[in-house]
């Protein structure tokens, strides 16, 4: 490759799929390829262009309009995050299929060097190849996941054999209708250039790369995070996904800002996680008995009548519960929450997310995994890593909307143990705290110039140049006779 067409940036369209899980992560990866000089263009839905920040040099925006009226869905319903109930999901999930056309349609006018999209798309793989344009897949999972995922199930569906870590039980079996829809997926993922993957080498392990590439065939990981790194100041930090929080980041901030060190506890489950009112009533007076303080981020409902939110508000808070902490209803600015001094664990659904989020900032973490890859997530954090303890979820939902009425119930006792575990002092505690913090220092130092994501994205941004160069190449030549 010549230094002229070394310095030449690479055309890259990036596509992520319509969940804030699956959003955010991918736009943080288009930045950093945009902060290295790459021209990067997101194509997405215009009521989602408010997750991306645009205003980077590099990195453009191409919206595609959503099927709305195709699909029976009202205008600004355009993705599983603004959903809520499974009619509603199903009607999201049959608009994305439907976007293909308007995105092929840009991209045979506008071609491209490489596209990156999320592995869940299920069109994406006809399309790229239709039109000969290289692409990488986006997986949000952790790579442990994904080889978990890919493993041989053991005696029974919970046990997981042949990873590098010898067998691992799971708390849950996959539901089949799960399996049913990602194993197709995955398998075209297969055909993809190579998966990217926002995590980093120190957390899922050499051993796993290894693992992943053997055991598919050689396909290519290039793990690219933490990607949530790349928003260095408070106000990027804070205005990470373009929502706003009903209480303003200052407010916040002075709160935890009050508290000791390490006392507070993060109590957050994302945008797809519900429980019924049962469950909720029960969490909260686990984290009452456990007399720590606490930020906990509630989704706001989406019900439509505010006099029905607060109806059901009451239904679950115990009486005087709330002084006791704060409750944020609808987004918070989890990036500060996580790197405040003052917070001591995070009670989390294990959203891949989220758990890296917490790595990255030190912060141990109670795992209660609910649905998707969680599951998995919760294994790498509590057995692999060592930095968590769990909370004993045994449910694995399919998600999509508010869950009435679980089948089991985790009882406050057991809420109380683990927030005790973490956060009552102890030699275990003391030892979670000093594994977590020893990885949230590797984990800043892989996004830095010679750490392992670093030299990861410059060795790929150099693969899809030689790529691009030998395509140009066999593209001008003449046909064979």
């Amino acid at each position: 490759m010549d230094v002229e067409s070394e310095q030449r940036p690479l055309k890259l369209y990036f596509i992520p799929y319509l969940a804030a899980g699956h959003m955010i992560p991918l736009c943080d990866i288009a930045i950093l390829f945009a902060s290295r000089g790459q021209h990067v263009t997101i194509i997405t839905t215009p009521s989602n262009t408010t997750t991306i920040d645009s205003s980077l040099p590099n990195l453009h925006l191409h919206t595609v309009p959503f099927p709305s009226r195709q699909v029976g869905l009202p205008d600004g319903i355009e993705s599983f995050s603004s959903s809520a109930d499974l009619q509603t999901t199903f009607k999201v999930h049959q608009g994305i299929k439907l976007l293909r056309e308007p995105i092929q349609l840009f991209m045979e006018h506008h071609p491209a060097d490489c596209v990156v999209a999320d592995y869940c798309f299920p069109w994406i793989d006809d399309l790229t190849t239709e039109l000969h344009i290289p692409r990488l897949s986006f997986n949000p999972s952790p790579l442990f996941a994904l080889c978990a995922m890919r493993a041989k199930r053991g005696s029974s569906s919970f046990l997981i054999s042949g990873l590098p870590h010898g067998d691992i039980a799971l708390n849950a079996s996959p539901p089949e209708a799960l399996t049913a829809c990602v194993e197709p997926l995955l398998r075209k993922e297969l055909k993809s250039h190579g998966v990217l993957i926002n995590s980093f080498v120190e957390l899922d392990g050499h051993e796993y790369v290894k693992h992943y590439e053997r055991t598919t065939g050689g396909h290519k990981a290039w793990l690219l995070g933490p990607a949530s790194l790349v928003r260095g100041t408070a106000k990027e930090k804070a205005e990470r996904g373009h929502e706003k929080s009903v209480v303003s980041t200052d407010e916040l901030l002075s709160w935890l800002s009050t508290k000791k060190p390490s006392s507070v506890l993060y109590v957050c489950f994302g945008s797809m996680c519900s429980f019924s009112n049962e469950q909720l009533h029960e969490m909260a007076c686990g984290i009452e008995a456990s007399s720590v303080e606490f930020v906990w981020v509630v989704p706001a409902e989406k019900r439509g009548k505010e006099e029905e939110e607060e109806e059901e508000k009451e239904k679950w808070l115990p009486e005087g519960f709330e002084e006791k902490g704060m409750i944020l209803r609808g987004w918070a600015p989890q990036l500060l929450i996580l790197g405040h001094p003052s917070v001591g664990a995070f009670l989390t659904h294990c959203g891949s997310n989220s758990a890296l989020e917490a790595v990255s900032a030190g912060v141990p973490i109670i795992t209660w995994p609910v649905l998707g890859d969680q599951f998995y997530t919760e294994k790498l954090m509590t057995e692999v890593r060592g930095v968590g303890v769990e909370v004993g979820a045994e449910e694995w939902s399919m998600g999509g909307g508010r869950r009435e009425r679980e089948r089991v119930v985790i009882s406050r006792d057991k809420i109380e143990k683990a927030v005790r575990r973490l956060m009552g002092g102890g030699e275990e505690a003391e030892q979670i705290r000093r594994r977590v913090h020893e990885l949230g220092n590797l984990a800043n130092a892989a996004v830095q110039p010679g750490g392992s994501s670093y030299q990861n994205l410059t060795a790929l941004i150099a693969h899809l140049k030689t790529l691009r160069d030998s395509n140009s190449v066999s593209s001008s030549m003449p046909p064979l006779h």
